[in-house]
């Protein structure tokens, strides 16, 4: 039956006052086989609305190639919402934020050298309106107008901490309007900073904030933009917070968490974020600007559900908190997750990195370095390959204009590691008589993307890869073979393992087990330093011994009856004989 959704001094749904209490859901973070569970659960601890964004990298990974089976069926994530009973809150701008690889933004944008990214750059807008023009037919019928469930649709993330183009944001709105969408329309800003809440403002659309405590505040200030005669609601009450590699593991407790809720629910509506994060998996974590070494692979984010849906503190006591304002409905749990240790594991095959190069990769040519934006690669790893004369001696090396980490190999001996303050460096290899010289033979530049920034104004910045030159000796060096290693499923099916493995250079690990019930689980890759993992050719993500992360989730449906394979391939030259499949998580 079709309904009406408004904005007035309130919302009102079919002309009576409706309070919105939704959570934060990512299909796109967790397997399909899971997402009613998820739902359940969300509709036990007393919300009425999901909200969840659309990633367009997730959709359109090359321009022109649409994906939308799996865990990318958002038609179907809504579907079972509404079957549950559930409204929606639909964010799908061209850039989401949320910790997730270049912000939802597909890099193959970056091929054009003069991308202008979130403006009225025309070849940008182009883009965004072919995308939309697939994706918002596609969820336009479900929205409460139509019979569906979607009440709100989002036309920007957090446009005001990047820019202040109106007129692409008016570009957002009416090309949403134009595809069918005829429900209301939200923005997101943070209401604490007077500059970044005004920029995202656009006629038409109600403007709404993110953050995380002080309610009574930020609605104040909220006030003094919108008046009093609009609906306040945070579009992002950030009950918990995100993790970096190499920093702490953030945790918020649940009683500060629940009295800000508590502030909240006085004053208006409001949105978890997250009610459960799930997983980046892949090679999908962003990083954000300033932060070096990116964010984990975990989105677990503290979150009422954790990063595998248990039920936590916090969970039991917002739902406690949500009973005083509306009824909580109680529904069955319908999907039987269960956790389990697999133990330990013995490495059944091996191959270093250089020894399968050729065999898994066809190489570009090119004179200068090319990005691997330039080649159509989107994430992963690149390598450059240099010959150098038998007259050269390689006394030292320097990358102009690289990102994000660089190790670098001679014969297939390793050098060093270029990676944040020093990248562009110059690094001396000989210094003494006695200090073999580099004559000649091949320099290999293995390069990582370890993340597209997600957040900030340097997104057009964001090639990967080598984009300058390479000096060596003081003078750049010309003659390239670029192998693209994005690591997809081709890739690793072509890798030929067996026990020769050199020492100290980037290699593959295998790792064969039988399962006789496929249970939720988590990896353990202790021993090995950095990389990335893979169950049945799944990219599970990456993982790094700094830490705070020291475990994998494995959903159960990534398994199956019988023969499991994990494939490790690890960057720094450290392994170990077996890694561990537990029953628990390791955060921090």
């Amino acid at each position: 039956m079709n309904k009406i959704f408004e904005i007035k001094d309130n919302f009102y749904l079919d002309g009576k006052p409706f309070q919105i209490i939704s959570g934060s859901i990512h299909y796109f973070r967790t397997v399909p086989e899971y997402w009613r569970d998820r739902l359940e659960k969300l509709v036990n601890m007393g919300c009425n609305t999901v909200e969840t964004y659309i990633p367009w990298n997730f959709h359109e990974p090359q321009k022109g190639e649409f994906l939308w089976d799996g865990m990318r069926d958002i038609c179907g994530f809504i579907e079972i919402a509404k079957e549950l009973g559930l409204y929606m809150m639909i964010r799908p701008s061209p850039y989401i934020c949320s910790e997730w690889e270049f912000g939802g933004l597909p890099a193959w944008l970056l091929k054009d050298r003069n991308m202008r990214l979130r403006c009225c750059y025309k070849p940008y807008l182009d883009a965004v309106r072919d995308y939309y023009s697939v994706l918002i037919p596609k969820i336009a019928p479900y929205q409460i107008t139509n019979g569906g469930n979607i009440i709100l649709f989002q036309i920007e993330n957090e446009y005001g901490y990047y820019g202040n183009d109106t007129a692409y944001l008016e570009f957002l709105r009416d090309t949403m309007r134009e595809f069918g969408i005829n429900v209301p329309f939200v923005t997101s800003d943070g209401p604490w900073n007077e500059p970044v809440f005004k920029s995202g403002l656009v006629e038409g659309v109600l403007p709404t904030g993110n953050f995380g405590s002080a309610a009574d505040w930020q609605f104040g200030q909220m006030k003094k933009f919108i008046g009093n005669d609009k609906p306040l609601m945070c579009m992002e009450f950030w009950n918990g917070w995100f993790d970096a590699w190499g920093e702490e593991h953030h945790v918020t407790p649940p009683e500060k968490a629940n009295a800000e809720l508590e502030e909240l629910l006085k004053q208006g509506s409001l949105n978890f974020y997250m009610f459960e994060g799930g997983t980046s998996f892949g090679f999908m974590s962003g990083r954000n600007s300033g932060n070096k070494t990116a964010d984990v692979t975990s989105y677990d984010y503290d979150a009422p559900l954790t990063e595998d849906g248990q039920i936590t503190e916090k969970y039991r006591l917002f739902k406690e908190t949500i009973s005083k304002y509306q009824p909580v409905r109680e529904i069955a749990l319908t999907t039987d997750i269960k956790r389990k240790s697999y133990g330990k594991i013995i490495c059944s095959g091996k191959a270093d990195l250089f020894s399968v190069l050729e065999k898994i990769s066809d190489p570009v040519s090119s004179p200068y370095p090319l990005t691997m934006e330039d080649i159509g690669q989107n994430y992963g790893y690149i390598l450059y390959r240099l010959k150098i004369r038998d007259i050269e001696t390689v006394k030292e090396i320097q990358l102009e204009n690289a990102a994000d980490r660089v190790q670098c190999y001679h014969n297939s001996e390793y050098l060093y590691t270029a990676f944040g303050d020093n990248i562009h460096e110059k690094f001396e290899l000989s210094q003494g008589e006695d200090i073999p010289k580099k004559a000649g033979g091949i320099i290999d530049l293995l390069c990582e993307n370890i993340g597209r920034e997600n957040f900030g104004t340097g997104l057009e910045t964001q090639r990967k890869g080598i984009l300058g030159g390479v000096k060596i000796n003081d003078h750049r060096h010309y003659g390239f073979e670029i192998f693209p290693l994005p690591l997809d499923e081709v890739q690793l099916e072509k890798i030929v393992f067996d026990q020769n493995c050199s020492c100290d250079t980037p290699a593959f690990y295998r790792f064969d087990f039988e399962v006789q019930e496929p249970c939720d689980t988590f990896l353990d890759t202790e021993g090995f330093g950095k990389g990335c993992a893979f169950i049945n050719g799944f990219n599970l993500g990456r993982f790094w011994e700094i830490g705070p992360q020291k475990r994998l989730y494995v959903p159960a449906p990534l398994l199956k009856k019988g023969k499991n394979t994990v494939i490790l391939f690890e960057t720094e030259g450290k392994s170990a004989s077996s890694i561990t499949l537990s029953d628990t998580p390791l955060l921090g």
